[in-house]
């Protein structure tokens, strides 16, 4: 199975392939989103170590049930060969109807076939005020016409 674009990245290919697992992220399927991944893939999400298709499924059906009406955004910092850096915020609120922003940093490395092998992420959270809120699409995919982070000065 290959997953376009492949690496070697270029500033294009490299802003693709996070646009593409954005959008796979903002589905919130988490079998969807597990594909794009290595069957033994490895990820540190901040203190949680996951390993593999079946773990990553598991982890983030926990994170979007506990991550109500998620939005994420992600920027390319830089790529190289096979990796890419990516910085990302997204929006959520919890059941209690608390809204937070996350904010954070993945290191991304890719296979020959572009299925990603290892994530790292760091991430913290915000508390935010409702008004506070600035990603206000239809959950889903984020509209080509909505601002990035970078317009958005986070």
């Amino acid at each position: 199975m290959s997953r376009p674009p492949l690496p070697p990245f270029n500033a294009e290919t490299a802003a693709e392939k996070a646009r593409k697992a954005e959008d796979a992220w903002n589905s919130r399927d988490p079998e969807k989103v597990s594909l794009a991944y290595t069957e033994d893939s490895l990820w540190r999400n901040r203190a949680e170590f996951v390993r593999g298709r079946p773990e990553i499924v598991a982890f983030l059906t926990r994170k979007w049930a506990r991550e109500l009406e998620y939005r994420l955004i992600k920027e390319v910092w830089t790529w190289n060969e096979n990796r890419i850096a990516v910085r990302f915020a997204y929006e959520w609120r919890d059941d209690s109807g608390h809204w937070f922003r996350s904010y954070g940093n993945e290191n991304w490395e890719f296979d020959d076939a572009g299925l990603m092998r290892r994530r790292v992420a760091s991430i913290n959270d915000l508390p935010i005020a409702e008004s506070e809120r600035k990603f206000h699409w239809p959950l889903g995919r984020r509209p080509d016409d909505h601002p990035g982070l970078s317009d958005l000065g986070l």
